[in-house]
């Protein structure tokens, strides 16, 4: 039996997490920042990086673990790099800061990236990389998260799940927007069901002697299956160095967990690259793109990654957001 949920326009929804935050040690600022994703996340099915993360995200800021009234900066720019340091608080601001630097920036260098340290979870990295394509630009991101995947071969957690999103511009359509996790599945989906005292499928994890296992609680505390075996394990190294060696921030082995309010900050970081595709290609990159897509689309069967996003926002506009049951009472509860 489907558990009930309860329907509440968007920015009501928005609403009820932000105060949630604010009455968590968090500035108005930085609240309504997370509050637009964690319930932009939840429209998009996300639900890993919606609902679910309000309480442990309160109570870390209520521990310290979070700085909920940390404001980002800009700690070194060169022409077309900015270095930003979250310091130590929610990510989403620190992201906000970055896309507005990005979508300055890059149209006058063709390429720019920007790197973040000191940063927390930062859930659907397809919104944020959205955003930038909303703005005319090509953009992909890759974040390193706590460790959670074993090394091929290995046996004890050494990478995060480690997401890489990208997003493109399209002509007269929504942008086209892939975001993928580095795990079978994301680790976010397997909190969810620990909340929810769901089972998981197996295959997702293993439990922490290494055998599969479909308890949450099992899974959470053992390492999570690569996405192509030795490929995907490959892929998290990448990303590592990409998102943690490259601009100084805890690589994921270091970092400790998102889910609760023990130790100090995370640390973790996030890289952004965006390209100006006009500038880059010379012109013609929006007919070159669609020609490419249509020619995936015109293979029966196929269809563009992303476009089930646009689904659950539309399902949003007419009824409102969905919030569980379980979760809105514990949302209400700080509120």
């Amino acid at each position: 039996m489907a558990e009930e949920s309860i329907h509440m326009p968007r920015a009501a929804a928005e609403e009820l997490v932000r105060t949630a935050l604010q009455n968590s040690s968090t500035s108005a600022e930085n609240a309504a920042s997370v509050a637009r994703a964690l319930v932009a996340a939840e429209v998009d099915g996300q639900a890993g990086h919606g609902f679910s993360r309000v309480a442990s995200y309160a109570a870390q800021a209520r521990s310290g673990k979070v700085d909920g009234n940390a404001k980002p900066e800009i700690v070194q720019q060169t022409a077309s790099f900015a270095g930003i340091d979250a310091v130590n608080g929610f990510a989403f601001p620190a992201i906000d800061l970055a896309i507005e630097t990005l979508t300055e920036i890059t149209p006058k260098t063709g390429l720019a990236g920007v790197g973040i340290r000191r940063s927390h979870h930062c859930g659907q990295l397809g919104a944020h990389v959205e955003r930038l394509a909303d703005q005319g630009l090509v953009a992909l991101m890759v974040t390193n998260a706590p460790k959670a995947i074993a090394p091929w071969g290995g046996h004890a957690p050494l990478f995060g799940t480690n997401p890489i999103a990208f997003a493109a511009p399209r002509k007269d359509e929504a942008p086209l927007v892939i975001d993928l996790s580095l795990s079978k599945v994301a680790r976010g989906k397997i909190m969810a069901a620990s909340k929810a005292g769901k089972q998981i499928p197996e295959g997702w994890a293993l439990s922490p002697d290494g055998q599969p296992t479909t308890d949450p609680k099992e899974a959470l505390a053992g390492t999570m299956i690569p996405a192509g075996d030795a490929k995907g394990a490959a892929l998290a190294l990448i990303v590592e160095i990409l998102a943690a060696t490259l601009i100084g921030a805890n690589h994921s082995y270091e970092a400790t967990s998102f889910f609760d309010a023990e130790g100090g900050p995370p640390g973790v970081g996030q890289t952004l690259i965006a390209f100006a595709p006009d500038v880059l290609s010379g012109g013609g990159f929006s007919d070159r793109l669609e020609g490419l897509l249509n020619a995936l689309l015109a293979q029966e069967g196929t269809r563009l990654p992303g476009t089930r996003r646009l689904d659950g926002r539309s399902r949003a506009e007419r009824d409102g957001v969905a919030v569980p049951a379980h979760l809105h009472a514990e949302i209400s509860a700080m509120t």
